[in-house]
């Protein structure tokens, strides 16, 4: 008996069949009486209060079968949906729809004012371009750098006194724009398209730039002649020069307050950046001072005499040795640092990581044939550059190396990375520009790797920086070239010869 109510249970009646339902035709009562029957249950129903409506709901809805559970469900759904973006105004709560569609992305932007006028109206009024272009600006090195360098940042945040933002249709069409451009900019790496500057150092005795830093406003290069020179951006001439070392400059590095150099005299030695005085001089390595990184109070050198030097820094005239960290058996070329390690490289073709608060040591990288030249550690990666030629990439954290990057015909004597790429030069006197992404996965083709290859110098590379916009490079051949990729306009300048260069501290 069971089994046959069951059976019973599962066949719709003929007048409420899934076919009638579905067309949208109202069904034929099943007797003259279900009228009347009907009409009193609601009158029944509207004289009871709202809990006793709910439970003799449920009720029904518990004998019901399957298929009008589903058709109950189809004739709710429209009904239990709300607009709330389109009712928020309503209720004097622009502010809270207006707040709701700011975090949406383009594309969802998009898509949101499509859906209806009022929509629309909240996107407008709430001038919610705008601030999704702000809040890229905020987040992203890319886009406020793009912004400062096109001009469109006056047009965010507050605006001046006496000056009035633009309206919402004016970032509306900034956006498609904006987009445009970080395309340019990045076709322009892929294919090799940039502008060209040259700075010709014009060393009277020792020719060679040894190292380099910059910003929007300068350029700071340490030189085989003994001195650092301080070149403006816009007019590429030379406003300061440093004398003092006797010795050529072989690294530096500065801040908003001093810049710190280390030369081949043994010396590392502190200027004030404003005015170009010196205000500190190290004595500590018997050797040359190959490299050097400050931060935080904190300064890390190393030494041809295979040393590495931790110094505490108070000020720029207060600066103590805290520790002095042995193990490498040669020069210790480069060496790169943050809250957790120390990462030193050297001639003896390894790699040393160090912790960063008691100076212990923690693991050796092997990997490299020949001796390390540059080196530079962020989070986990570790990006080196040999004289067998090489790059390779490294875990720090179980030390092993992830990629092995190949086509330098020379020793790699700088390297530099950001999120999307790696830059290097050599000692062919090239520049590569790698593909980081494509590089991290091991699926990818050694092929695949290398997106241009820049010639322009004719010594060896000795350094580089780079942004998303630039690469800076200084050479054996006594220039500082700037590789502009943002403001590219045309054809570049036909390949360089390289002439021969002397042999120098890394031979």
């Amino acid at each position: 008996m069971e089994t046959e109510k069951m059976i019973e249970d599962t066949i719709p009646p003929q007048v409420t069949s899934l076919t009638s339902l579905d067309s949208g035709v109202r069904p034929v009562p099943s007797s003259p009486a279900y009228a009347a029957e009907r009409d009193a249950c609601l009158n029944y129903f509207t004289r009871w209060n709202e809990t006793d409506q709910v439970e003799f709901v449920e009720q029904l809805l518990a004998r019901m079968c399957h298929y009008q559970h589903g058709h109950i469900n189809a004739y709710l759904k429209p009904m239990l949906q709300r607009d709330f973006i389109s009712m928020l105004p309503k209720k004097g709560l622009d502010h809270v729809a207006e707040n709701i569609l700011s975090y949406l992305d383009a594309s969802s932007l998009c898509a949101a004012e499509l859906v209806c006028r009022e929509w629309l109206r909240v996107i407008s009024e709430g001038m919610l371009w705008k601030k999704l272009i702000e809040r890229k600006v905020r987040t992203d090195s890319l886009w406020r750098g793009l912004a400062e360098r096109r001009g469109w940042i006056q047009y965010l945040f507050k605006p001046k006194p006496g000056c009035q933002h633009p309206s919402h249709s004016f970032y509306r069409q900034l956006y498609p724009k904006i987009i445009k451009d970080i395309q340019s900019i990045e076709d322009n790496w892929r294919m090799g398209k940039h502008n060209l500057q040259r700075i010709n150092c014009r060393s009277e005795n020792s020719k060679g730039v040894y190292c380099l830093q910059y910003d929007d406003n300068k350029i700071v290069s340490g030189l085989r002649d003994n001195t650092i020179k301080i070149w403006d951006r816009k007019t590429l001439q030379c406003v300061r020069e440093l004398q003092g070392h006797t010795g050529s400059v072989l690294c530096l590095q500065y801040d908003e307050r001093a810049i710190i150099s280390g030369s081949s005299d043994s010396t590392v030695r502190v200027w004030d950046v404003s005015t170009g005085a010196m205000l500190n001089t190290l004595i500590h390595h018997c050797e040359a001072v190959l490299h050097l990184r400050f931060c935080n109070g904190m300064m890390v050198t190393c030494s041809k005499d295979r040393s590495i030097a931790v110094w505490d820094m108070t000020s720029t005239t207060e600066i103590m040795l805290r520790r002095v960290l042995v193990g490498h058996r040669a020069a210790v070329n480069v060496v790169d640092f943050d809250e957790k390690y120390i990462v030193s490289a050297s001639g003896d073709r390894t790699i040393k990581v160090w912790n960063t608060s008691s100076c212990e040591f923690v693991r050796t990288l092997n990997g490299h044939k020949r001796g390390i030249a540059c080196l530079q550690y962020r989070d986990r990666l570790v990006v080196s550059g040999s004289s067998d030629n090489t790059i390779r990439l490294w875990d720090i954290e179980c030390g092993s190396c992830i990629r092995v990057l190949e086509g330098h015909e020379e020793l790699v004597r700088c390297i530099r990375f950001d999120n999307k790429r790696i830059v290097s030069g050599a000692y062919d006197g090239k520049i590569k520009v790698w593909d980081l992404p494509a590089a991290l996965d091991v699926r990818t083709p050694h092929q695949d790797l290398c997106l241009r290859t820049l010639v322009e110098h004719t010594g060896r590379v000795f350094r580089l920086q780079f942004d998303e916009f630039q690469i800076v490079s200084s050479s054996h051949d006594d220039t500082i070239l700037v590789w502009d990729f943002l403001n590219y306009s045309g054809a570049s300048p036909p390949p360089r010869a390289r002439s021969p260069a002397d042999r120098d501290l890394f031979d």
